[in-house]
């Protein structure tokens, strides 16, 4: 069934500063307009919730309209770049698409945008820069803030609108993005939706200090506070500040003061507010108030129409949205990952072979890719002059400048946002975590906001995470094995090599790819020996196991540093007990290409998994499950899983050693289990 035509007051959905001197009436009223129709759309869904014909969390814009309306029609839609909350329902309708979308997305039907995959309000347009938002509030900032720098970068004179709450501005990622925003120089008008209340807290327990705009002069930007109640006065200071920010390029922050009509969502009872406040809110309503100064001006018949037309259109669209199909859950598993596209135009260099060890060959591959792809960008902590913890970074500062190559302040969480913002807009950045151990600090922007972003908007989030892990006598917080941890997580891509020549084509894979990639490097390999590494044509095949050694007694698989110490064990088992085994180095940890093993299990009937990680909950556990299951019948031993002991990584190197497994203990525990 078609959509219904909107009514033609709805066919502009931009508005020029200056229409607001030239034309005021008619600028005001398609504001009411809007107004209007996301008030109206609010109630409905509202109705329709306790109808329970819509499902999840409701929350609404009620009271908020006067804040979101004026600045979506004020900005630029062709260039910008923004984020809403939960109370953006009429941005939604003001940004793209069409009403109908919008209810499909709340009616969880075959013609939602998400495919029915994202909850109510959460969804967003990325094709058209509305970034989707989550529900770990302040998240979303520092994506607003990479995607407008990957606008500028592009070219486009853009601006990025980054909202959160009263509430929200207590989290991290909040202090995070405002920092980053104006450390770049980044033109991000950052809102502050201050309704007094974050669900039941009022404003009284959130923070104690200054008003909340007082906070830019910490950030080094302006600050001010506005009113979104006065419609046409807060237009204005709008208008004004939107230009300031394309102009200089400097992000500043608005406190507005905005009303939450209703409770957090649909269910909030609002027993919390003290006796009066609410009829207070009521009061100060933005619609009501536009539209008795419309009135006053003479417009009273004409809104009284554009009521009746705007109404209409919503019913009509509600006889569209109601009764479309429910959505089809195949394919769900099938688009779990962004496809791939075209391969990425590569020259066959290095041709000949140069000797490097693990560390340099990772180097290398940064520089070729910084040199043959525009599109690229590294960051992390101390990666620029410094070049790097480890150095692996080193001289690509001095070779390719501080815009292609850029220290970060130390905010993992809103620097990997950041990231997701730029891949989100046709980037393809590189991140260094100093360690895989501070990548929790960034666990929500990984696992919930890059690792889902494809299968909840569509859009590819073409990410390289670096995590350099493993024991080197670093201690508890410088030493995880987390493949376990976050590859738990859908989502996520996952690559180990142990070779020089597979970790230079790791990161030209993981580069290549159209999804999030951690690319898991194990520390005591860095300054291993040196190897050839050559251009390889075939490099994408580091996705796939790799055979190392072939046997008849048992299949050995195994990752990362592991990989060396497997080769030794069975060097000497061979040597010594004349046993031999099928030896794979994994490689690519997700997703998992077990077919060779499988095949080689089905022949040895016996399987050895060994891992640097802990043996709880490790990744072994993983194989071993995938890969029995498929050859149960044919299993002539219970499996066999060696990890590290199950305790944090102690420090000495007597401890450390007695952790983690090593030639003997894996020989010990493989002779047992032979006998």
């Amino acid at each position: 069934m078609a959509f219904p035509t909107p009514p033609s007051i709805l066919a502009d959905r931009s508005l020029r500063p200056n229409e607001l001197g030239q034309d005021r009436d008619t600028a005001l009223l398609r504001i009411y307009a809007w107004m209007h129709l996301s008030r109206s759309a609010d109630t409905r869904i509202l109705d329709l919730f306790r109808q329970g014909l819509i499902k999840g969390t409701v929350t609404g814009g009620m009271g908020n309209e006067g804040l979101i309306v004026p600045l979506a029609l004020l900005a630029d839609k062709s260039l910008d770049v923004i984020s809403f909350t939960h109370r953006g329902f009429g941005g939604h309708l003001i940004w793209s698409d069409h009403l109908c979308d919008l209810l499909n997305q709340y009616f969880a039907n075959a013609g939602s945008p998400t495919k029915a995959r994202e909850g109510n309000i959460h969804h967003g347009d990325p094709k058209n820069r509305s970034l989707p938002m989550i529900s770990h509030l302040g998240i979303m900032l520092s994506n607003v803030v990479g995607a407008v720098d990957s606008q500028r970068r592009l070219g486009h004179k853009a601006v990025g609108f980054a909202f959160f709450g009263d509430g929200s501005s207590s989290t991290g990622d909040v202090h995070e993005s405002m920092n980053l925003a104006s450390l770049l120089s980044l033109p991000v008008v950052f809102i502050i939706e201050n309704n007094r209340y974050a669900y039941s807290t009022p404003l009284k327990e959130q923070y104690n200090g200054a008003d909340l705009w007082e906070r830019a002069a910490g950030y080094g930007m302006e600050g001010f506070a506005a009113d979104a109640t006065e419609v046409e006065t807060y237009t204005e200071i709008l208008a004004k500040a939107i230009e300031k920010v394309r102009t200089t390029s400097r992000p500043i922050l608005i406190e507005v003061n905005t009303l939450r009509l209703r409770g957090h969502a649909a269910y909030d009872t609002c027993d919390y507010m003290p006796k009066g406040e609410s009829e207070s809110f009521f009061a100060q309503d933005p619609l009501p108030r536009l539209r008795t100064k419309l009135v006053d001006a003479g417009h009273g018949e004409k809104l009284d129409q554009l009521d009746i037309e705007l109404d209409a259109f919503l019913e009509d669209a509600l006889k569209v949205s109601m009764p479309t199909p429910r959505p089809n859950p195949i394919g769900m598993v099938e688009e779990l990952f962004a496809p791939g596209g075209p391969a990425l135009p590569w020259k066959a260099e290095p041709a000949a072979p140069v000797q490097l060890n693990f560390a340099q060959a990772i180097n290398a591959a940064h520089r070729k890719i910084l040199t043959e792809q525009p599109e690229s960008l590294v960051l992390g902590q101390d990666i620029g002059t410094y070049g790097g913890a480890f150095k692996v970074t080193e001289g690509l500062l001095k070779e390719f400048g501080r815009a292609r190559v850029f220290n970060t302040p130390l905010a993992e969480s809103g620097c990997t946002g950041y990231a997701i913002g730029m891949a989100v807009n046709g980037h393809r950045p590189i991140a260094e975590f100093q360690f895989a151990d501070f990548a929790t600090e960034a666990a929500t922007q990984i696992t919930q906001n890059a690792a889902t972003y494809f299968f909840r908007s569509g859009a590819a989030c073409p990410l390289v995470l670096r995590f350099p892990c493993g024991t080197v006598q670093l201690g508890s917080f410088h030493s995880q094995e987390l493949e376990s941890a976050f590859l738990s997580f859908p989502g996520l891509k996952a690559i180990y090599p142990s070779s020089p020549q597979d970790a230079f084509d790791a990161l030209l894979a993981a580069y290549e790819d159209n999804n999030p990639v951690i690319l898991f490097e194990n520390k005591g390999l860095y300054r291993g020996k040196k190897q050839p590494v050559i251009w390889n044509p075939d490099f994408r095949k580091v996705w796939e196991p790799k055979a190392l050694r072939s046997g008849d007694y048992a299949t050995f698989v195994t990752y990362g540093e592991m990989t060396h110490l497997a080769e030794e064990v069975c060097d000497y088992l061979a040597a010594e007990y004349e046993m031999t085994f099928d030896l794979f180095d994994l490689r690519g940890l997700a997703p998992l290409k077990l077919e060779s093993i499988q095949v080689s299990l089905g022949r040895t009937g016996r399987l050895v998994v060994l891992h640097e990680g802990r043996r709880t909950h490790g990744f072994g556990a993983e194989l071993v499950a995938r890969l029995t299951e498929e050859n149960f019948s044919k299993m002539k031993a219970a499996p066999l899983r060696i990890g590290s002991l199950d305790i944090p990584v102690p420090f000495a190197q007597e401890l450390e050693q007695a952790y983690r497994p090593n030639k003997d203990t894996v020989i010990e525990r493989l002779i047992t289990w032979l006998g």
